[in-house]
């Protein structure tokens, strides 16, 4: 009996298992590989993938130069973001790179300082929304039934709640808000529709005869849910997670834009708000808020192309050979 042909696409994605039909003989045996092997070969075949998108390249790329400068920015700053100089209105020069603002304060400290604070709201805000995500849809998509009908209800509730008008009451009731509570009250509204659709990922899931096996080998609910069905979902996770990550980002700065943001220290948002408030549109002073909306635009820009060419490459219908 022969047997059936096998495209190769020249990785060594594992041996081949061909089947070879009772009684033939001399049949050989057919080396399988083990579940080791066959991860190793699933993160070169990734590798192989990944390193060939321009997609994912190029996002990645961007995202990487904007969070050196949040990191090495700060430290490069030959003043303080609240500093005061004897420079009026100047432009860009060696003394201040991105000039001074109409009070003679430096633009650059100003922008290292936002930058940084960029990054740690998306971190806060992308993680928080992450966790409540998947506590919310795991536990709805897996338990099913009266669980779901009630997680279901609040995440319903929160998507009909306007997320950014209650955030503006919260912002304008505290008077101060800091980096962290603002980064936490972002994440704790920004979580639904991700829950949502892991909700919808789990339910595909758990039908599956992997999660029934491991259900009639009595292991706890949490154990299945983290070590079964999460592992699974892995590349959708990470790819939820810079969305979330790029929102936060977002509606921080439209935030602190409105001037409800942190009053303490400067984010991209603030310097804009500020720029607009002492007439730097009016005045000329391209300097002062051009900054601020490149570098929000080439995070989420960034993070957004990135998140294509993940989509790219973790679907074998969306790769390009």
């Amino acid at each position: 009996m022969t047997r059936s042909d096998q495209k190769h696409d020249g990785l060594a994605t594992g041996a081949s298992t061909a089947a070879v039909a009772s009684g033939a003989a001399g049949g050989a045996a057919v080396d399988v590989p083990s579940p080791k092997v066959r991860t190793i070969n699933r993160r070169f075949e990734f590798l192989y993938f990944a390193i060939r998108n321009n997609k994912l390249i190029l996002g990645l790329s961007i995202v990487i130069i904007c969070f050196l400068i949040a990191i090495i920015g700060p430290l490069l700053a030959k003043y303080s973001p609240f500093q005061y100089t004897t420079s009026y209105w100047s432009p860009p020069s060696s003394r201040h790179w991105f000039g001074t603002t109409q009070d003679g304060r430096d633009v650059y400290a100003q922008f290292a300082a936002g930058m940084r604070s960029a990054f740690l709201i998306g971190t806060i805000g992308g993680v928080i929304a992450s966790v409540v995500a998947m506590l919310v849809g795991f536990t709805a998509g897996y338990r099913a039934g009266i669980v779901d009908e009630i997680l279901s209800m609040v995440t319903n509730i929160f998507l009909v709640i306007p997320a950014f008008a209650v955030l503006l009451v919260i912002a304008g009731f505290l008077h101060n808000v800091s980096i962290p509570v603002e980064g936490l009250l972002v994440g704790l509204l920004s979580w639904p529709w991700a829950a949502r659709a892991l909700r919808a990922q789990t339910f595909s899931l758990v039908a599956r005869d992997f999660i029934g096996m491991a259900r009639l080998s009595a292991q706890n609910s949490w154990r299945i849910i983290f070590r079964e069905i999460a592992p699974n979902m892995s590349s959708y996770l990470f790819m939820m997670f810079i969305l979330l990550f790029g929102g936060a980002i977002l509606i921080s700065a439209t935030i602190d834009f409105i001037g409800l943001g942190p009053q303490f220290t400067f984010t991209l948002g603030k310097m804009m708000n500020e720029a607009q408030t002492n007439s730097g549109l009016l005045l000329g002073m391209w300097w002062w808020f051009i900054p601020p909306g490149i570098a929000i635009t080439a995070i989420v820009g960034g993070l957004y192309i990135m998140n294509v060419g993940l989509d790219e490459v973790f679907n074998p219908r969306l790769r390009e050979m």
